[in-house]
């Protein structure tokens, strides 16, 4: 992928964080070059099967309760976000479930410019997909194994 097709960091909205605390901005299904996914809370044209029919996203509990994140629910962590995030703590060093709690914490616009900071490349200053272990425009690898960031801890 050319890096001038690659999304610099003020694309990162609040439109891209997803119920569950995902940035959808640094999914590859968003960052990809063709059919980009909006996000999980975009249209469904283009998003992949697997995030159409998220039982997270579409989450009973969560719309009954009125709120726009999983961390605010009454049932937070659930045993679904608790999978999802053992399984991206793992794989790609990244939290929902923390993201949730930055969230709460220094709030929405705080937590999205934290994510521009962090997951913004030091080499050439395009985003860095949290399903890759190097960046997608220079190469400048970030995450060595699963969860084991290079320097600069971008995946913690």
């Amino acid at each position: 992928m050319a890096k001038s097709e690659i999304k610099r960091p003020d694309s990162l909205t609040e439109i891209l964080i997803a119920p569950c605390g995902m940035d959808c901005g640094l999914c590859s299904g968003y960052l990809r070059a063709k059919k980009n996914c909006p996000g999980c809370n975009g249209g469904d044209a283009d998003k992949p099967s697997y995030c159409i029919t998220c039982r997270i996203a579409h989450c009973e509990e969560l719309a009954a309760s009125g709120t726009r994140f999983c961390g605010t629910c009454g049932q937070f962590p659930c045993k679904r976000l608790k999978q999802l995030d053992k399984r991206y703590r793992g794989k790609y060093g990244m939290s929902m479930i923390e993201n949730l709690g930055i969230i709460r914490e220094i709030g929405l616009d705080g937590f999205i410019e934290r994510e521009k900071t962090r997951w913004t490349c030091p080499e050439c200053g395009r985003l860095i997909c949290v399903h890759k272990p190097c960046c997608l425009a220079c190469g400048y690898v970030w995450n060595k194994a699963q969860g084991d960031a290079k320097e600069g801890n971008h995946a913690g």
